[in-house]
């Protein structure tokens, strides 16, 4: 039958899982890195994933499909319920969602030095990128971090390496579902920033962070000096 569908093009797609995670359906997977419509009969046609994409990869279209099969979907919802209960490892989607276990073994140092009480360089609140304002006396020359939440956990020396001198904010575009990207044109438009750090984490969907920031700087009309810093799962900044 001639359908509305969904249409994804891999070409944009950055693999960042967000339609997946929208798709109450299950309709979407993240394989090799991008997104694919693995289920025609479990697209409805409504597009919950069309607003969460941050690269605009998604579109509908009209074409030959099988129609929407409301069983198999219900069907298909409490099998994944059953498997979250059982809390097996992921061994597909999203590879940032992977149990891992880290082993960071303790140095001879670390054990024996006298403890150094750490200093915060945090400079303004709030840090997230939805709570953050638009105008703040902070913004004013500032150099601006925009991190991932998970790269202060990762990164032993986070706040002394790149939060130092910088105004910070954070955010996770696969937990908050938004698009960061206007939020952060206004900050940039509205404020004398002087350089923007984007500090992500080696995960795809950390590529969702990124590509917001790297469109807000295009559509601020301002030349910003700016650079990337990826952070790997086990604590290294990565070339």
């Amino acid at each position: 039958m001639i359908r509305k569908i969904i249409h994804i093009d891999e070409e944009k797609c950055n693999g960042c899982g967000l339609c997946a995670t929208a798709c109450h359906e299950g309709a979407i997977d993240i394989i090799n890195g991008k997104a694919k419509l693995v289920r025609e009969n479990f697209c409805d046609g409504f597009g919950d994933c069309l607003p969460g994409c941050p690269t605009g990869a998604i579109t509908f279209e009209e074409r030959e499909a099988p129609a929407y099969d409301e069983t198999a979907v219900q069907e298909n919802k409490k099998k994944k319920e059953l498997q979250e209960k059982m809390k097996h490892l992921h061994e597909g989607g999203c590879p940032g969602s992977r149990m891992r276990m880290l082993e960071q073994p303790e140095t001879a140092e670390s054990v024996s030095s006298a403890p150094v009480q750490p200093v915060s360089r945090l400079r303004n609140w709030p840090v997230q990128i939805k709570l953050a304002p638009i105008h703040a006396p902070y913004f004013a020359g500032a150099k601006l971090l925009i991190a991932a939440d998970c790269t202060a956990y990762a990164y032993a020396n986070f706040h002394q390496e790149f939060m130092r001198g910088k105004v910070t904010l954070i955010g996770c575009p696969k937990l908050d579902a938004v698009d960061y990207s206007e939020k952060l044109t206004e900050i940039l438009r509205n404020n004398d920033i002087q350089s923007v750090t984007i500090l992500r984490m080696e995960v795809p969907c950390c590529g969702g962070l990124e590509m917001a920031a790297k469109k807000a700087l295009q559509t601020s009309g301002k030349f910003i000096p700016w650079q990337v810093v990826t952070i790997s799962i086990d604590g290294k900044i990565l070339d």
